[in-house]
């Protein structure tokens, strides 16, 4: 059985303690040297090297520059802000509707200039047509135990139509062939999928099922600019904002790209699966 979002983000702060007690280490300290040299009581520094106590941002920067890490606080910092954070369990951000939960990241959406977005269970949310949208939504309804979103989901799908973003996508073959919906209404989803990738401010590459894969397929995940990426697991929604992740992932995405196939190729591969859709 998978760890649940709670554990894991326990497993999380016992990583950033001991990531800060190897620092310690590194600079040839002691405890005791370290608590004097940051000016802390010997217990505070055993509690955080023992991830008993959640250390603030200016402890870890604190503890650093102590050790003479101080370029590696910021990275330590959005860890310790992603442990408390990043895991976030569905039924507590549901229980008010899964529509407060799109509601909350509008904001997000419109202030983020460059997405990049990998799918690959269900097409990208703001790709969805309101059928597409309103099937899958009920099979996580039903699921989930949580209630409807479709006009949400629809209004955060604004931005691929207003503002000034660049979207790039990636989408596994194998998307375009999920059951979430009734054929007409999936058929419906693939002509708008071939609408939206003409649009200048759109690239949008399918990974075929055949392709030599030099990253295998992943959890979908959404980079929004530089700054956070946000991925979905079955129990929890995940946020990355830690620059080192946060770069891993991009740079997962660069390789996908590569993997991908655009243009022609990838109409041709919706075209296949419209087809499969409408037989």
């Amino acid at each position: 059985m998978p760890e649940s979002p709670l554990s894991t983000a326990q497993a999380a702060r016992e990583a950033l303690a001991s990531r800060l007690d190897g620092l310690r280490r590194d600079a040839g300290l002691t405890g005791h040297d370290l608590a004097v040299r940051c000016g802390w009581h010997k217990s505070k520094a055993s509690r955080i090297a023992r991830a008993r106590t959640v250390p603030s941002d200016a402890d870890i920067r604190t503890w650093c520059e102590a050790c003479g890490a101080g370029d590696q606080a910021a990275d330590l910092i959005a860890a310790s802000r992603s442990a408390e954070s990043m895991y976030v369990q569905w039924q507590r951000i549901h229980r008010d509707g899964m529509r407060r939960v799109h509601e909350s990241t509008v904001p997000l959406y419109e202030r983020t200039a460059h997405f990049r977005v990998y799918a690959s269970n269900v097409m990208p949310g703001m790709l969805q047509t309101p059928e597409y949208a309103t099937g899958l939504l009920r099979s996580i309804t039903t699921f989930q135990g949580t209630p409807d979103a479709v006009r949400a989901r629809m209004a955060r799908s604004r931005v691929v139509h207003e503002g000034n973003h660049r979207f790039a996508l990636l989408i596994e073959e194998a998307v375009l062939h999920y059951q979430v919906c009734e054929g007409p209404d999936l058929a419906a989803q693939l002509r708008y999928l071939q609408e939206v990738m003409a649009r200048p401010n759109v690239s949008l590459g399918i990974i075929p099922l055949e392709a030599r894969r030099t990253v295998w397929p992943l959890e979908a995940f959404y980079a929004f600019d530089d700054a956070q990426v946000a991925g979905e697991t079955l129990t929890a929604e995940v946020n990355v904002t830690a620059p080192t992740e946060v770069r891993t992932y991009l740079r997962a995405f660069a390789e996908l790209s590569r993997t991908a196939v655009y243009g022609a190729a990838a109409r041709s591969l919706i075209a296949k699966a419209l087809d499969s859709a409408l037989s």
